[in-house]
């Protein structure tokens, strides 16, 4: 069973030696986010180019990493009418470019909403932000990856649900984080909340972030390694497999010292659950 790892979870640094670490540590694709993950290059909005593009997928594929995901975390539904533009055309170019990194997905959490009274208009943002996105996706063939995370405008099943309906195109679709849509509030609920995020978001899941939660003895929660919290892991691992098998999985909030047990942990498990 396969396991990637987000990219600058091992450290900023030169894309070849990047490369070189994440198949050092034995994982088979990555997370990628530019500006997070490799230094020395100008990733500012116009300075992506095929050429770019195509020498650091090459010097990943030659280590036998693919990057499966390019994380593109920008803002979709920024109200600041230059911050808005700014982000949607950074996606786009993102998305223009995918190919040439040899990622399938361009992936993004939409954006915490600056001022709670102000729904409605961050909402109608992002409605905006995603009928280009998606003519653009559709336009190179591209998935888009939207990831729901409480305290996101998207931060939950429910919203994602109602997002994807809303945008029913084969070019939309999901990067689950079950962690992702949990909080003090619903923890106790977490095993129904799974199971409700894969029967309305299954059919439309193109990629999985496996990190862990657990709860302190004051009611907190803090995030951890895979396999060193309180998820129910069996469960979403048999969903999983179930759903999606052979999926993308990308270990997320772990240290290095930490990434080979979780490795482990991932592929034992997904293996377990088929």
């Amino acid at each position: 069973m396969t396991v990637g790892v987000l990219a600058h979870l091992l450290g900023k640094q030169p894309y070849d030696k990047l490369a070189d670490k994440v198949a050092e540590r034995g994982f088979n694709y990555v997370q990628l986010a530019l500006s997070k993950a490799i230094a020395n290059i100008d990733f500012s909005l116009g300075k992506l180019s095929p050429g770019l593009a195509n020498e650091i997928g090459g010097a990943f594929d030659k280590k036998g990493v693919g990057i499966a995901v390019l994380g593109c975390y920008a803002s979709l539904i920024e109200l600041d009418n230059e911050s808005y533009r700014h982000n949607v055309d950074r996606f786009k170019e993102h998305v223009r470019h995918a190919r040439h990194f040899g990622a399938p997905i361009v992936a993004t959490e939409v954006g915490v909403p600056s001022d709670p009274a102000q729904h409605r208009q961050h909402w109608e943002r992002l409605h905006r932000a995603l009928e280009e996105i998606v003519e653009e996706a559709e336009r190179w063939g591209v998935t888009i990856g939207l990831e729901a995370a409480d305290p996101h405008l998207i931060g939950s099943v429910d919203t994602m649900a109602e997002t994807l309906e809303r945008f029913p195109s084969s070019c939309v679709g999901v990067v689950i984080d079950p962690c992702n849509l949990l909080n003090a509030k619903n923890f106790a609920r977490r095993d129904a909340i799974i199971e409700d995020a894969f029967r309305k978001l299954g059919p439309r899941i193109v990629s999985a972030h496996a990190k862990d939660m657990k709860l302190g003895e004051d009611g907190g929660l803090t995030n951890t390694a895979a396999g060193l919290g309180n998820l129910n892991y069996p469960q979403f691992w048999s969903l999983l497999e179930a759903h999606k098998p052979h999926g993308f999985v990308t270990l997320e909030d772990v240290r290095e010292e930490q990434m080979e047990a979780a490795s482990r942990f991932v592929r034992e498990g997904r293996a377990a659950a088929r």
